[in-house]
């Protein structure tokens, strides 16, 4: 009974883990950009008691044996990039990525920060900033004569300035892609930062080679589907009831024992 009682405390431990990643996706489900997490599990090590292909006799061997496990634990937790979906907010700040890759935004640290999230504003200096000050990179800055702003779908900038009818170029956007975006880090603010996992950013111009295109007036929502995540968190909460259950049978086991001996 009492390796039943730990086996039992590594999947109430897993569920746990499993039931806070779910409703992290489910407080997030109205964040711009955002990405769902799914939590991945393990079995532990197993005590083997009988070889599996060990002689039972000089012409026969075991075809199973005898293999005890000693439980399960999260071994990881993977972003899945899968598309949310494009809302029309008729502001023209705002972009949206219509398949691969992450804008660029330029962190304190002066290291390079990627994100989804296309809710972009001005500062001070006219400098097209996320919603932390973090400025966009390559930069675009816009000055008070700016009337109209336009964003291609290759990322090409143009604005139309007051009293001069004719756009003029004055930019242009590039986006980063990975070819492992799960491998990035999450640091929050809708920010993922490059580790080894990731390997190194390649960029280029939106709509060429694989890069998805630039939409403008455009955001991505978050790809957390409510139902599919209460369908999770109810299976979650049954399996972590069965090894409440199974605690609680190894106690009145032992208790009987006790009491009978």
């Amino acid at each position: 009974m009492l390796p039943a009682l730990w086996v039992s405390k590594t999947g109430l431990a897993a569920q746990d883990a499993n039931l806070a990643a779910i409703s992290n996706n489910l407080a997030n489900v109205s964040t711009t950009g955002f990405k769902r997490d799914r939590v991945e599990f393990e079995d532990l090590l197993y005590q083997i008691r009988r070889q599996p292909g060990a002689a039972s006799s000089q012409e026969s061997e075991l075809p199973s044996g005898l293999q005890l496990g000693t439980g399960v634990r999260v071994v990881g937790t993977q972003k899945l990039f899968s598309a949310g979906s494009l809302q029309d907010t008729q502001h023209p700040l705002d972009l949206a990525i219509d398949g691969r890759g992450f804008f660029q935004v330029a962190l304190p640290d002066g290291s390079i920060g990627y994100t989804r999230d296309g809710s972009f504003h001005l500062n001070g200096d006219g400098q097209m900033v996320t919603a932390q000050g973090f400025a966009l990179e390559p930069g675009i800055s816009l000055t008070d004569q700016v009337k109209n702003f336009t964003v291609g779908e290759d990322g090409t900038v143009s604005v139309t300035l007051a009293g001069d009818g004719q756009a003029q170029e004055i930019g242009s956007i590039q986006l980063a892609d990975f070819i492992n975006p799960a491998g990035l880090e999450a640091i929050g603010g809708n920010l993922f930062i490059e580790t080894s996992a990731s390997g190194t950013p390649r960029v280029g111009t939106p709509g060429l080679d694989g890069i998805g295109s630039l939409k403008q007036k455009m955001l991505e929502g978050s790809n957390v589907s409510v139902v599919e995540e209460l369908v999770n968190m109810i299976t979650t909460q049954r399996a972590y009831e069965m090894n409440s259950k199974v605690i609680s049978s190894a106690d009145q086991m032992l208790g009987f024992i006790t009491q009978t001996l």
